[in-house]
């Protein structure tokens, strides 16, 4: 897809320096907002202004939702105030306010100075909602109808109002705004009595959303009931807008991407890679590397602790990093797991002793399977292949029951931990690989060391 854009916006800007555009313009049609907007944004910032008049203005609009808020911004400072009240006007409300949620707060009181009073009010609605919240992701342009209506009226008010809807498919019925049933395009088309009112065909039983409702597990919903939009109401049950399926595509990406920076030891970026500056990459990375080179002195002081024993048998040292490794992968698989069982809705905290008895179970089994193939790894390869004659059985066994100890440990702390995030009010995300495999490293080489001490003898500092 990259390559065909990249292909597409050469063909462009060759019309374009050329001067052709008719042409331009006759090829822009053809194509879709979302692909034009993927063109636009590699633009340079002298062909984007001109190229964009040349769209048609309905085309315009969506173009420029689909665009990088950087480009939008370039933009809305070329716009003459003409032009910017053209594109505010084709946009929907939702649109607008994610648009007016990225700029800087001088073009946002242009924006809004050129918006329609209506609008304005909705926008301004609209953004005193909690940031994570339903309500800040709805729009409130929906079709509503009458109970009392005819199928044949319900009709005919579709086709006079569904122009500036975002959605015409299902039509909401409410009673003094109150939101009591819901009803499709389909079953008025396929209705045989144009006589029949709303109230005899409707839905009455609508799952809805609170205004104040986290807006992940709105997005979650969607997955769950298959619905192309979901009512929002406040908490007297009043209609006050809706959520489209296109905006709850929006919020799982702007999730998924969040949980996985977090799991990978990283504050959440509010831009794309390419578009991040090198110092706000350094912001978002540098806490939780300082934090987690910190935590690493756990492990520094077990190793100090047993220094004795590593300096009368070296031949142990050589397996730490195995020992770490598998620990902390085997943590990472089981948390990880969790993370997304938690995220998908499909378990809670009330589940953990159920989550930890499985948990239990396979990382017994996935420790007899390691510790058996630890034990022949180090007896053939660094017993026999690499002719180190302080690698006895003993030390073979040592490093066989700390494998399997560890994997059964980590492998409970994955599971565990998520879960008691979530418990207390934090991301689950957060207890991901890198903040596992730290108290993981620090535990196996506890568990290792005290094997050595138990069973082959040595002493601890």
């Amino acid at each position: 897809m990259a390559e065909r854009n990249f292909s597409v916006g050469n063909t462009l800007v060759k019309l374009l320096d050329e001067k052709k555009y008719f042409s331009l313009r006759d090829v822009l049609t053809t194509m879709n907002p979302a692909d034009i907007a993927a063109v636009f944004d590699e633009l340079d910032e002298s062909r984007l202004p001109l190229m964009f008049r040349l769209l048609p203005k309905e085309l315009a609009a969506e173009t420029f939702v689909e665009m990088e808020p950087d480009s939008q911004e370039l933009l809305i400072r070329g716009f003459s105030d003409s032009e910017l009240k053209e594109v505010i006007d084709e946009l929907y409300v939702d649109d607008a306010v994610d648009v007016v949620e990225e700029m800087p707060a001088n073009v946002v009181q242009r924006i809004l100075a050129q918006a329609e009073p209506e609008m304005r009010k909705q926008i301004n609605e609209i953004l005193r909602y909690p940031e994570d919240s339903a309500g800040s992701i709805m729009t409130t342009e929906y079709v509503s109808l009458r109970p009392a209506m005819t199928v044949e009226e319900a009709i005919l008010r579709i086709r006079r109002t569904g122009i500036d809807k975002e959605t015409i498919y299902t039509c909401y019925v409410t009673h003094g705004h109150k939101l009591i049933g819901l009803v499709t395009v389909k079953d008025l088309l396929l209705c045989e009595d144009d006589e029949a009112t709303i109230e005899s065909i409707m839905q009455e039983h609508v799952i809805a959303v609170n205004t104040l409702d986290d807006k992940e597990q709105v997005a979650q919903m969607f997955s769950k009931y298959n619905f192309l939009a979901l009512p929002v109401v406040d908490t007297e049950f009043r209609l006050v807008g809706i959520v489209t399926f296109d905006d709850a595509m929006d919020v799982m990406e702007d999730e998924a991407t969040e949980d996985i920076e977090k799991m990978a030891a990283m504050l959440p970026s509010e831009h794309p890679y390419l578009r991040s500056s090198p110092f706000e990459i350094w912001r978002n990375r540098m806490p939780w590397l300082l934090l987690l080179m910190i935590s690493a002195t756990l492990t520094g002081y077990v190793i100090t602790r047993f220094e004795n024993a590593l300096t009368f048998l070296p031949c142990l040292t050589a397996f730490i990093p195995m020992l770490m490794d598998t620990g902390g992968n085997s943590g990472s698989q089981a948390s990880v797991t969790i993370i997304r069982s938690i995220s998908l809705g499909e378990i809670e905290f009330r589940d953990i002793l159920r989550v930890m008895w499985k948990e239990i179970r396979v990382a017994v089994l996935c420790a007899l399977v390691l510790a058996a193939a630890c034990f022949g790894k180090v007896m053939l390869i660094d017993h026999l292949l690499l002719g180190d004659q302080t690698v006895t059985p003993m030390v073979a066994l040592v490093v066989s029951l700390s494998m399997a100890v560890t994997v059964c440990v980590a492998k409970l702390i994955g599971c565990t931990l998520p879960l008691l995030a979530k418990k207390i009010g934090f991301d689950p995300a957060v207890m991901a690989s890198p903040l596992i495999t730290t108290i993981v490293d620090f535990l196996s080489l506890l568990v290792y060391f005290r094997f050595a001490v138990a069973i082959l003898g040595l002493h601890s500092a």
